[in-house]
């Protein structure tokens, strides 16, 4: 079996993976704790048939569609199932029912279209050679990331995975369309947790404290100039800070500042170095003034690589579907994902589904408090992800 056509997912199937979606919308649960939609995933793989299922990183899921020959190969389909901490603003039926959650970075749609694919691959399974493993991942929005906790859990093993692929919504594109691109896609993204802690005192009288205020300014011009003359400028890096919380009143010199700030880049090499010059710049800058600091920069999510050979394979299954002149070519982009630990492991592809419709609905972005999407993208999704499983197992070249 080559590939699915568009007409494979009939009116039923459609109907479901718009119910589906509904659902896990109006349920949305946090990082690791999506404990419902974990079980939600399992009833629905039961009803579809597929009854090789485990639990994977507590409230992961994984599954096992065997085609012929199952021990010939297997490739994976991923998608995260957890939701964001946003109150929905949307007034749909089909809106949040937990306050202050809501999935507003689709998630409920990369589940839906897996389960659409599940189906679709499952009732063809005596078309199609190898296995494919279906990963229902929790946690990708919170560090360390539930790809990593899954691959650690062996979700990449048993059987061994020889290519993995995933989608992501994309409000930005049309319904209809698919963006691929090829080598470095998405950043790696670092936290930076900073505490400055110096004496408190008036303001009047600054010579008898020390100016934690002052201090944490000084280590922010001072790392983004180094930074910026270390680097070179034709290589991106981003660093923001997007928190300094200190002092309470206008005359009154804090006892301790804190920042918050994260570090982006697709180079894993300077990645590593600028931990170190956040260090030393921290280190003289509190000599300088007579603080003291703790710094923690735990690990962050990798620079994603889409395996080029991988991403031309699965592309030119998506073409086949939408037509050549529906493929986008995607930029580089500074956000990051924690499909990027699969990508370290393993040929890896993660490429973009077009959300958006003519309506102002459709077209706010993720992680907005409004973000929905055009229905029809569930079938297109469902048919792409399938189409990737084949097209992966086909692959000869791929491992």
């Amino acid at each position: 079996m080559k590939s699915f056509p568009f007409d494979a997912v009939n009116a039923d199937l459609e109907a479901t993976l718009i119910q589906t979606r509904n659902h896990l919308h109006s349920h949305p649960e946090l990082s690791f704790e999506e404990h419902n939609t974990s079980k939600f995933i399992t009833q629905q793989l039961l009803s579809i048939g597929i009854d090789t299922i485990q639990s994977n990183g507590n409230t992961g899921v994984v599954a096992l569609i065997a085609g012929k020959n199952p021990s010939k190969k297997c490739v994976a389909l991923r998608a995260d199932i957890d939701a964001l901490p946003i109150q929905e603003e949307n007034e749909v039926p089909y809106k949040s029912k937990n306050a202050g959650i809501m999935h507003a970075c689709g998630h409920d749609v990369h589940t839906t279209c897996l389960l659409g694919a599940a189906r679709l691959l499952y009732e063809n399974r005596d078309n199609f050679e190898g296995t494919i493993k279906l990963i229902f991942q929790p946690g990708e929005e919170k560090s360390p990331g539930g790809a990593s906790i899954l691959i650690k859990a062996g979700v990449l093993e048993n059987p061994k995975v020889e290519s993995i692929a995933g989608l992501h919504v994309a409000p930005d594109l049309k319904v209809g369309t698919a963006g691929f691109k090829q080598g470095p896609y998405m950043a790696s993204a670092d936290e930076i947790h900073l505490t400055i802690k110096g004496k408190s005192g008036h303001a009047a009288l600054p010579h008898l404290a020390v100016d934690v205020i002052t201090a944490a300014a000084s280590f922010i011009t001072q790392i983004q100039t180094l930074l910026q003359r270390k680097k070179n400028p034709l290589q991106p890096f981003v660093l923001s800070f997007g928190k300094i919380q200190g002092g309470e009143t206008t005359n009154v010199i804090p006892e301790s500042v804190h920042i918050l700030g994260t570090f982006r880049t697709f180079d894993e090499a300077w990645r590593a170095s600028v931990k170190t010059h956040i260090e030393t710049v921290c280190a003289d800058v509190c000599q300088q003034y007579g603080a003291s600091f703790e710094l923690q920069i735990p690990p962050g999510y990798p620079c994603l690589i889409n395996d080029p050979q991988l991403t031309s394979t699965v592309q030119n299954s998506a073409s086949a579907l939408l037509g050549k002149e529906n493929i986008i070519d995607l930029p580089a982009r500074m956000s990051s994902e924690d499909f990027s630990f699969y990508a370290q492991s393993i040929p890896a592809t993660f490429f973009r589904l077009g959300t958006q419709n003519d309506s102002e609905a459709t077209a706010h972005s993720v992680h907005s408090s409004r973000f929905d999407i055009a229905p029809e993208a569930l079938k297109i999704g469902a048919l792409l992800m399938a189409n990737a499983g084949l097209a992966m197992l086909q692959n000869e070249n791929i491992h």
